[in-house]
């Protein structure tokens, strides 16, 4: 709970009170590798601080599975459409190493938007920082090279390739494992 606690009291003031909601607010979960947190068409009811471990948020084209993301620890992730629009997820969210989360549903999460303007203003630059970083990396990053896609990965996830499979890093860029090793070298 530390890390989660750390992390919101960078962004806003946490006083006593909204310190206790939290610790009530947020459930613990033990997940294992190759855990599904959320499948296809499901609503995404929860969203996760990652205390320890790595989640990838995936979805099928052509019958093939293509990475959009990974999240590590001191993150929070979710399937961001489908949580704030309260609407089935077109992707899925799985663990790719064993995972500890902080947990909060979509209406106890609203419920303390509500009741804390800390809080709510923690949920707004929250919710800002992932639509900035989001647009700023999908508007250039179409026109990166594959090199170039790999190196900037390796920038935002420092070790990402220790961490996960190979296959799953070459969906994330958008070629082949062969590809990737070549670019690896």
């Amino acid at each position: 709970m530390q890390n989660l606690l750390q992390y919101i009291s960078t962004r806003c003031f946490v006083d006593a009170q909204l310190k206790a909601r939290i610790e009530t607010d947020f459930e613990y979960i033990e997940l294992t590798q190759g855990a599904h947190i959320l499948k296809q068409d499901q609503h995404c009811r929860k969203l996760y601080f990652i205390d320890k471990g790595v989640i990838h948020n995936y979805y099928y084209h052509n019958d093939r599975m293509i990475t959009s993301w990974f999240y590590a620890e001191k993150q929070f992730v979710t399937a961001w459409y489908s949580f704030y629009a309260q609407k089935g997820s077109f992707e899925e969210m799985q663990c790719l190493e064993d995972c500890t989360v902080y947990a909060i549903s979509f209406d106890k999460y609203q419920k303390l938007i509500a009741d804390s303007p800390a809080f709510g203003n923690f949920a707004r630059l929250l919710a800002e920082e992932a639509l900035a970083f989001l647009d700023y990396f999908s508007k250039g990053w179409s026109f990166l090279s594959a090199k170039e896609q790999y190196n900037q990965l390796q920038q935002y996830f420092p070790g990402i390739e220790q961490r996960v499979k190979l296959g799953h890093i070459a969906s994330f860029l958008g070629i082949t494992q062969e590809t990737l090793s070549r670019i690896r070298r």
